[in-house]
């Protein structure tokens, strides 16, 4: 597969996009210059789609991609970002920065409000330096996040984000609307409810785990919702491999039903030569639903890496073997 653009309504100026996580220190440190090459590498790469959210190093990733955006022409790419979480001093309360090895010592605060959204928007325009966007996602609105406060975060996130984002799009101020979760069923339970452009799907649709083809996709094929995949390589073990130490999976350590799971798959991608992480990166497309692709990056070599893996060649009796393990009908 290529860079090249997108054909859905949205208009992804690239299909594979750049997930900004990574320079917002997700996991490890990312110097100032560090981050700046990495983001000039990819657009040099070809990526012409740009993707952060303001829980990204509290902040820190949509001021790095800001700061890139403003040498290069905004008509060029493609930027999306999150609502749902806005910044605030923390005042001398103590903050868990969780997976963030250097983030901006901001507070992350949830609030799926108009006001909450408008008040999210507007920082983000601030750390961007933007004062459009291609694309707003309602965030991280899922059990895995919230826990048994799940139910009230959706109905919250329904009369105050969607609100707030529809009348932003009706008024010409945002060109889509989306949702980004990690589970499936509250995906497609959005999209059910409300008018969305697109859903970026983080984990669920991928070469490990195809959850995503039980009730998201053929509700998104049903309501011409795009798709854009996160996590393609769930978190890291599809991308370190599943027999390295200390990869993770969801973020945390993989169970050994996943960890088989995983060495089943990559004994098939070795019988047909190719690489774990190209059939990884390159098995969302085949579903024509599937407008995008980001990939998280933080080191300038992981682009030409990248890129390669993508343009790789796969032949089809890889994905028959693959679609075997899982018992699923070919696509």
């Amino acid at each position: 597969m290529s860079v090249t653009p997108s054909q859905g309504r949205i208009g992804f100026a690239s299909r594979l996009g750049f997930g900004a996580s990574g320079i917002g220190t997700l996991y490890r440190d990312v110097s100032e210059a560090q981050a700046a090459e990495v983001l000039a590498e990819a657009y040099d790469g070809g990526m012409r789609y740009f993707d952060s959210a303001p829980l990204y190093g509290h902040g820190l990733s949509e001021h790095r991609l800001g700061s890139f955006l403003r040498t290069i022409d905004r008509k060029t790419v493609t930027v999306s970002t999150k609502v749902g979480r806005y910044l605030v001093p923390p005042y001398g309360e103590t903050v868990n920065y969780g997976l963030w090895a250097s983030p901006l010592r901001l507070k992350p605060v949830f609030d799926y409000s108009y006001a909450g959204t408008m008040r999210s928007l507007e920082q983000s325009a601030s750390r961007l330096g933007i004062a459009d966007f291609d694309l707003i996602y309602i965030h991280d609105v899922d059990r895995f996040t919230h826990g048994d406060a799940y139910e009230r975060r959706f109905n919250e996130a329904i009369e105050g984000c969607y609100r707030a984002l529809d009348d932003l799009r009706k008024a010409g101020h945002v060109k889509a609307i989306g949702v980004g979760v990690n589970e499936s069923d509250v995906a497609t339970r959005f999209i059910r409810v409300g008018t969305f452009d697109a859903v970026m799907m983080a984990g669920r649709y991928t070469l490990l785990d195809r959850g995503a083809e039980v009730d998201l996709l053929p509700e998104a094929k049903r309501q011409g919702v795009e798709i854009v995949v996160a996590g393609v390589f769930n978190s890291g073990i599809l991308a370190a491999g599943p027999a390295s130490s200390g990869t993770t999976f969801d973020y945390g350590a993989p169970p050994q039903v996943v960890v088989a799971r995983a060495k089943a798959i990559e004994e098939v991608c070795n019988g047909h030569g190719v690489p774990l992480q190209a059939a990884a990166i390159q098995f969302p497309f085949r579903d024509p639903q599937v407008s995008a692709a980001v990939l998280g990056m933080s080191r300038p070599e992981r682009i030409a890496q990248n890129l390669g893996w993508a343009k790789f060649p796969i032949p089809d009796a890889l994905w028959i073997d693959v679609d075997k393990m899982f018992e699923l009908p070919i696509h």
